[in-house]
Formats: structure tokens, sequence, C-alpha cells
């Protein structure tokens, strides 16, 4: 083991020894369950452990806060998207319904797109839903956004490039 995955890996266990109790605590009062706090304290750490460098802190758990609210925002937002895609596959006829494990592929899926383009400006991302799940042409994105035709199709372009160089890096 190097000195620095030795540091980081001392680091860490000194991080999780010492406030892990505390972010359980903090994540159940702000949540009300602490079967969810105890998940989220989980991927708190495991997100941290993704890490290469030593975290060098002075106030842990205000950086502890910090990653556990980013955290919960990704699950909100998980929870957000599978409702959603649990009450579009309700409305499909029963012989369409995918099996489980298509399900838990397609819902990852979605999560993952969702992710992808959460890192596009608002107008760049509605002019790509427009397009794609509402099958609108480039005028009509244009007139519903109050934009220019060209305008919409960067936006598609910036949209599809952030998509297809997603995919190509996986």
């Amino acid at each position: 083991m190097a000195a620095n995955e030795s540091a980081l890996h001392h680091e860490m266990q000194a991080l999780y020894s010492n406030h892990h109790g505390w972010l359980h605590a903090w994540l159940r009062k702000k949540l009300g369950c602490a079967h969810r706090a105890a998940d989220l304290a989980h991927d708190t750490f495991v997100r941290l452990l993704a890490r290469d460098e030593p975290l060098a802190l002075e106030e842990p758990r205000a950086f502890l806060t910090t990653v556990a609210q980013r955290v919960i925002a990704n699950y909100w937002r998980r929870e957000q998207i599978e409702r959603a895609y649990l009450e579009a596959l309700a409305l499909a006829p029963e012989s369409f319904a995918p099996s489980p494990e298509d399900r838990a592929l397609l819902l990852e899926a979605l999560c993952e797109i969702d992710s992808l383009l959460e890192r596009l400006p608002v107008a760049v991302k509605r002019a790509f839903l427009l397009a794609q799940l509402d099958g609108l042409s480039h005028a009509e994105i244009a007139a519903q956004l109050k934009l220019s035709v060209s305008t919409v199709k960067r936006h598609l372009v910036r949209a599809g490039a952030q998509c297809f160089f997603a995919l190509s890096a996986a």
C-alpha cells in the first residue's frame, strides 16, 4: 500500500469511527427514518471512499453535512424519477410491463440520463426533452421556448453531444 493510500485509509477510518454515529443521528432527525438515515450515511461514506486524495479536514462535521445533503438531494431526485416512471408504467397496458430486472435497468438508465441532462442549462434541457419526449419539430420547440430555430438546433446538438460523450466514456 502506497503512503498516500495508507494516509487516505487511516483518514477515512478515523472519519468514519469519529463521525458515523453523529451523521446517522443527524440524518435520522432530518429524514425521520432510521433505516433511510442508515442507507444515506453509508452512501455518504461510500462517496468519500471514491476519493484518491486525503481530505485534511478542519471541520469534518460541516464537510460531512455538505456531502450528506448532496446524497439526500440525489436520493430525492431518484425517488421523483422512480415515482414518475411507475406512474407512466401504470398507464401502459399490462402486456407491456417489463420484468423486474428490466424495470431496474430502465430506472437506472433514466437516472443516468437525468444526471447528464442536469448538467446542462435549463433551456438546452427543455429543448432536448421537447424533441425527445414530445416529438416536437425544431420550429415547434422554437415557438414554445421563444427562441430562434438556429438556437434550438444548437441546444439539441449540445444535449446530444453531452449524452453521446457520456456514453463513449462509459
